[in-house]
C-alpha cells in the first residue's frame, strides 16, 4: 500500500489545486501592485507639477532681481567649473601598497 501514489486521482486534483492557488495569488499581487503604481503616479505627478510651478515662480523672481554683474559672475563661475571638470583625469586608479597594513598581513601572512 503506497501512501501517495501517482495513479491516485486525488493527487492530481491536489497538485492542480495547488498550482491554481499559486497563480491566483500571483494575479492578485500583480493587481494590487498595479493599483499602487497608478495611485503613486497620480500623486507624484501632482507633486511634481506643484514643485515645478513653485520653482518657476522663484526662479523668475530671483532672475529678474539679479543685476548684470551678478549674472556675469554666475556665468563665469559656471564656465570655470565646467572647463576644470573636463581637464581632470577620469577613471584613473592609483594603488599604493603599504606592507604594514592589516589587509596586506591577511593576504601575505609570511611577512
Amino acid at each position: 500500500m503506497q501512501f501517495l501514489s501517482i495513479a491516485d486521482p486525488n493527487i492530481w486534483l491536489l497538485a492542480l489545486t495547488a498550482v491554481l492557488v499559486v497563480f491566483a495569488i500571483l494575479v492578485i499581487i500583480v493587481a494590487i501592485l498595479g493599483i499602487f503604481t497608478a495611485v503613486a503616479k497620480k500623486t507624484t505627478k501632482k507633486v511634481i507639477d506643484v514643485k515645478s510651478n513653485i520653482k518657476e515662480n522663484k526662479q523668475a523672481k530671483t532672475f529678474e532681481k539679479a543685476s548684470e554683474e551678478d549674472k556675469a559672475a554666475v556665468a563665469v563661475a559656471l564656465h570655470l567649473y565646467f572647463t576644470e571638470k573636463e581637464n581632470r583625469e577620469s577613471r584613473v586608479l592609483t594603488i599604493k601598497s603599504n606592507p604594514y597594513s592589516a589587509w596586506n598581513f591577511q593576504l601575505n601572512p609570511r611577512l
